[in-house]
């Protein structure tokens, strides 16, 4: 692979790139949106067209990988881990059908990648060059304008008065001690969508910009995400975890802002919702952590988006010898802040009350790098998209603990769907 830099004007380009690579059946997008902090790696990074791929065959999927990250030693690989993949790492099940035809696994080694940073475009490729001219002669044109969807009603999977019963009997489950915390999600769907993927990315990332922000498509499939979470990174041998836990509206005035952001800080309910995961992400990282080393780095932090409020903690360790990446990934999937506490019965509890498959949605996606280092999100406040079957949806959901309230959650589970139905100027029926 060569390497070219390429001064541009930023934003334009970035446009055109994205249109130029609508014409793969692999293309993958990470943006920041500015986010920055000491773990941040990437500005933007565009990756296309598979040199080779790998699908989950459905069982053994993580060894699977492994021999297939093997064979490609220091390249880009970026990818998706589908929640349910939960099922191979414990004796768990999903009954649920898998209405978007998403594989429980993905990932690529793709031909050609585009670093975006300042206003320079750093392309690798076999012919950078050539590469860069194509984008600016691309037929697809950066101003190229959304239409507008029209008339996009989501269906709610499970209807108000369902959810509020989901919710007593798991409340139930945790006065009886089975459980102490668990995550609650619901499906909103629409069916016979026609839509531009890119078009609607692109808008929803105006509305909601956040730090993991990505955009992948696998030949009809597609994922829309404005994810603000990390769920694993590695940077050395240092690994990072970043479970949000805690939620509140913005605010419509400054004051009202702050106001809003000091009961959030000291809500006992918000406060322990975080600290129970807190524990569990370093349960889950001890398995790959040298003796000594796990340490919430730093709790309870407010983090402002466009959207919402949110309660983020940083939890590290140092990554054992002996121990591979993905490995790593298996000892902490999925992310403990779409699961509760205890993880397998949470885990199990959900299967049983909630009424559609998670799939992509709680899973992660991001990639390897050549340099040894990788970085995941937790897929939330995502839109999942099957162009083939025209069938659009998106879960939401949120943490029942002992003194949670039904009406609450509820009203939190519509909070977090609001990005994506201003982006698509949907409603919701029943």
């Amino acid at each position: 692979m060569a390497t070219a830099v390429f001064q541009v004007e930023r934003q334009l380009f970035e446009k055109q790139a994205l249109q130029w690579a609508q014409q793969f059946d692999e293309a993958c997008y990470f943006q920041s949106n500015d986010y920055r902090d000491e773990y941040a790696q990437i500005d933007s990074l565009l990756a296309v067209k598979a040199l080779d791929s790998f699908v989950s065959g459905q069982t053994d999927t993580f060894h699977a990988l492994e021999k297939f990250r093997a064979k490609h030693p220091n390249r880009w690989m970026p990818g998706v881990f589908s929640y349910d993949l939960k099922n191979e790492i414990e004796d768990l099940t999903t009954s649920f059908p898998n209405r978007l035809d998403f594989p429980e696994a993905f990932f690529f080694i793709p031909a050609i990648v585009l670093h975006f940073k300042d206003n320079q475009v750093k392309i690798e490729a076999a012919n950078p060059k050539n590469i860069y001219n194509d984008i600016l002669t691309s037929s697809h044109t950066a101003g190229e304008e959304m239409i507008e969807p029209e008339n996009i009603h989501f269906k709610k999977r499970m209807s108000k008065p369902a959810y509020v019963r989901a919710f007593q009997h798991l409340l139930k489950h945790i006065q009886q001690g089975d459980i102490y915390e668990v995550n609650l999600c619901q499906e909103f769907y629409a069916e016979d969508v026609t839509l531009s993927p890119i078009a609607v990315y692109q808008k929803l990332n105006r509305i909601s910009p956040t730090p993991f922000s990505c955009f992948f498509k696998i030949n009809d499939n597609y994922i829309l995400s404005a994810s603000p979470e990390r769920f694993l990174a590695k940077r050395g041998d240092t690994l990072i975890s970043q479970p949000i836990k805690g939620t509140a509206p913005r605010g419509k005035t400054m004051k009202e802002d702050h106001h809003i952001i000091e009961t959030l800080k000291n809500s006992p309910k918000e406060i322990s919702e975080n600290v129970m995961i807190v524990d569990l992400v370093r349960n889950d990282l001890t398995r790959s952590a040298q003796k000594g080393t796990v340490k919430a780095e730093k709790q309870l932090e407010v983090q402002t988006f466009e959207q919402v409020h949110q309660l983020v903690s940083t939890i590290t360790c140092q990554k054992k010898s002996g121990i591979s990446d993905i490995e790593v990934i298996r000892n902490t999937f999925p992310a403990g802040s779409m699961t509760g506490a205890p993880k397998i019965s949470a885990m199990r509890l959900c299967d049983r009350y909630e009424n559609s498959k998670r799939g992509i949605y709680a899973g992660a996606v991001g990639y390897f790098n050549p340099e040894g280092d990788f970085d995941f999100n937790v897929v939330i406040r995502s839109l999942l998209y099957n162009s083939k079957k025209q069938y659009l949806s998106f879960h939401t959901g949120g943490a029942i603990t002992i003194d949670a309230d039904p009406e609450k959650e509820y009203e939190e589970c519509l909070l977090k769907a609001s990005a994506i139905l201003k982006t698509l100027n949907a409603k919701l029926v029943e």
